[in-house]
């Protein structure tokens, strides 16, 4: 076999590899091209995200779980959590409740 044959397969095999066939030449691999070309008719959508919880609501139903659980440890953890809001007064009072 003469070598330019040898050294001409061993760089097909080499391109084969590396993927030369998906990328043209100074363009993007072609499943991204075709992806933007299936987009370029479509309006742009923004993507859409669900509206932030109230704080207030979210510590309101924490603390009725914690009070419909009842427990020393659950209420101790809303305490621990939460101590500056007015619910952990309450989360107070329903633990010296407990405590009697």
């Amino acid at each position: 076999m003469k070598r330019s044959s040898l050294a001409a397969g061993l760089f097909g095999a080499l391109a084969a590899l590396a993927g030369f066939n998906h990328t043209p030449f100074g363009g993007l691999p072609v499943m991204v091209e075709k992806a933007n070309a299936d987009d370029s008719g479509k309006a742009g959508r923004s993507p859409t995200m669900p509206m932030a919880r109230d704080p207030a609501a979210a510590v309101a139903e924490e603390y009725e779980a914690a009070r419909r659980k009842g427990t020393r440890e659950v209420l101790e953890l809303f305490i621990a959590r939460y101590g500056d809001d007015p619910l952990a007064e309450k989360a107070r009072s329903e633990l010296k409740r407990l405590s009697r």
